[in-house]
Formats: structure tokens, C-alpha cells, sequence
């Protein structure tokens, strides 16, 4: 793996250790991976919203509204999102 400077997703917060972990492998892409599209393009809001809910589900075994409600609250707090 190609390591670089650490950076945070501006969708969801995750650092960003890794060309890879980038959207599209493109250390250009201030945003993660998981919140790009295959082309690269940064996904919706609402995509953004109901992946990193499902995942605060599936790790942390919070329940659906909760995992909604945790991830909105998060995700406001990240530059893409703060104006929400």
C-alpha cells in the first residue's frame, strides 16, 4: 500500500492513510472511499447518511433510528456537511 499524508474525509471523518483509501485511489479527493461513487464522485448526503448508519449498526450495534440519529449528528460536524 502507498502511504502519504494523513488526511481526513470531509464527508465523514475518516483519516485517510492511504492513496487507496481515497474515492477513486485519487489522493486529490479531499473524501473517503466509502463516501465516492465507482467514478469517483462524492456520494449524497442521504447516501453518505444511510452508509455510515448502517455501519454504526453493524459495528456498534446500535439500533436503526439510533445509528441515524448518531450519524447525522456526526456528519454535520464535517465540512461538507455543516451547513445541514
Amino acid at each position: 500500500m502507498s502511504r502519504h499524508d494523513t488526511r481526513t474525509c470531509i464527508s465523514c471523518g475518516m483519516p485517510m492513510r492511504t492513496v487507496e483509501e481515497h474515492a477513486a485511489a485519487d489522493p486529490s479527493k479531499d473524501y473517503c472511499r466509502h463516501c465516492a461513487h465507482e467514478d469517483g464522485r462524492m456520494k449524497s448526503y442521504d447516501e453518505v447518511l444511510a452508509g455510515f448508519a448502517g455501519f454504526l449498526q453493524h459495528t456498534q450495534g446500535l439500533q436503526e433510528q439510533v445509528a441515524r440519529d448518531t450519524a447525522a449528528q456526526m456528519l454535520t460536524k464535517q465540512p461538507a456537511w455543516s451547513d445541514r
